[in-house]
């Protein structure tokens, strides 16, 4: 209990992904087909996925093994280390611990390497040339990248518009890789171009660089599509996260109280608590919460109902919670946490009162950002840092009622290529955005979403 970092060896890195659905409360809702509102089967997916994935999607088998090719890279910089927040804690007076599970350390510098090999892996062995992608802050396009990269693979990343101007360095780390990529809306897609033709100055949204994704996808037969988060076997390739933190908590003599992750889509928060999704259906008193921005709160205020993925109507209905997908988020600089929908599994959990959903804005989570890197050292994403405002007011709420609970925190990348949301957080000038109900209102009404 006395280790600052709890450092697994490589051959402690999982060699099966867990699998969350036979521990669900009840089955998925399934996904329905765009056009016909059916249930999709594997065969609707093919035009978009590997089979490999499209069975990965539906498996109920509750282990699935993790390829070699795989295995090999992850060794790159899995397993990651689990460390003690000392300093934090001291600072804060908390009788609590927290430990946070560092992603910073991936060549990308985010969770998302651990889904976006296996997905560049499994798109090579099926004779894919070519993989498309949406990104938010970049943190999924760079890890595209970097394995399309690793596996021969082309790659073009249609990055949200206010991401790309706000985020420079992002896109060159992805380019550095051998991507092209593009601002969304973008002139490259039909898709695009409606978007720019109504509106020049359009920021952009996850759910539309989605949509140019889908559709450069789908009409070129050498290409497939790779989507960072949301779908189960995104999920599923995440569990290495949560994995990892169980052995490690173990070797610390610790079992975890409170799991706390950022959520944009859900498979950074869902990588590192799935696994204790099994711990809790086995009578676990383990707190699992998840937090998002209240400028885009899916699971705190949207509604759980049948939505597109998408903008245009290209990609499956999904059950999950939305804000309906003709929604545009407000320009904060956590891209990665501005989607409309949340992953099915997430949403089911938190429908079932499994996980807890928490929101914050911006101007609190940065300042917990400051506090985190003035005493830890690093300097957390955006994204990160709504996990870590969690992981600090769950400390005092310990240190006023003097409990010693151990604090888990996902600590899904680093800020390295946020210098401008600390420059305007520094400088007093970032604006809190916090969705109004007329504002959800008529998302619903003009995605059709009835709550």
């Amino acid at each position: 209990m006395d280790a600052r970092k709890i450092i697994l060896s490589e051959k402690d890195i999982p060699r099966a992904w867990y699998n969350v659905a036979p521990d669900l409360p009840r089955p998925l809702d399934p996904p329905l087909h765009p056009q016909t509102r059916q249930p999709l089967g594997p065969g609707d997916l093919e035009p978009l996925f590997p089979m490999d994935l499209i069975m990965q999607e539906v498996s109920r088998e509750p282990e699935i093994a993790i390829p070699e090719e795989v295995l090999e890279i992850y060794s790159l910089w899995r397993p990651s280390p689990l460390v003690r927040a000392r300093r934090l804690e001291a600072e804060l007076r908390t009788p609590a611990r927290i430990y946070y599970k560092n992603e910073g350390v991936s060549a990308a510098g985010s969770h998302k390497p651990n889904t976006s090999v296996p997905q560049a892996y499994y798109n090579k062995k099926a004779g894919v040339k070519r993989l498309t992608t949406e990104t938010g802050a970049g943190q999924w396009g760079s890890a595209l990248s970097f394995a399309c990269n690793c596996f021969g693979l082309d790659c073009t990343v249609y990055m949200v518009k206010v991401s790309y101007e706000q985020k420079p360095y992002r896109r060159s780390l992805m380019r550095i890789w051998g991507a092209d990529v593009f601002p969304s809306p973008s002139p490259q897609t039909d898709i695009g171009r409606r978007i720019l033709e109504a509106d020049p100055d359009c920021p952009g949204s996850l759910g539309i660089a989605i949509s140019e994704a889908v559709f450069d996808a789908a009409t070129h037969d050498d290409a497939k599509y790779a989507l960072g988060s949301v779908l189960n076997h995104v999920l599923l390739h995440q569990t290495v996260i949560g994995l990892e933190t169980k052995k490690q908590l173990a070797l610390a003599g610790e079992k975890a109280d409170v799991v706390i992750g950022c959520v944009g889509g859900g498979s950074n928060f869902s990588g590192l608590a799935l696994p204790f999704v099994r711990d809790k259906a086995a009578g676990s008193k383990v707190r699992l919460v998840a937090v998002e921005p209240k400028a885009c709160p899916t699971l705190t205020k949207g509604v759980f109902a049948y939505d597109y993925g998408d903008t245009a109507k290209m990609a499956p209905l999904v059950k999950m919670y939305t804000l309906g997908h003709a929604f545009v988020p407000p320009r904060i600089h956590a891209g990665g946490l501005r989607y409309h929908g949340d992953s099915p599994i997430l949403s089911l959990l938190v429908k079932e009162g499994i996980v807890e959903p928490v929101a914050y804005s911006q101007n609190e989570v940065f300042e917990a950002a400051l506090l985190f890197a003035r005493t830890e050292g690093i300097v957390p994403a955006p994204e990160t840092s709504h996990a870590l405002k969690a992981a600090v007011d769950e400390a005092v709420r310990c240190r006023e009622a003097r409990e010693a609970k151990t604090i888990v925190v996902g600590f899904s990348g680093h800020g390295h290529f946020d210098m401008a949301a600390y420059d305007a957080y520094l400088a007093g000038t970032l604006e809190d955005y916090e969705m109004n109900p007329e504002t959800l209102a008529r998302a619903l009404r003009d995605s059709g979403v009835e709550g």
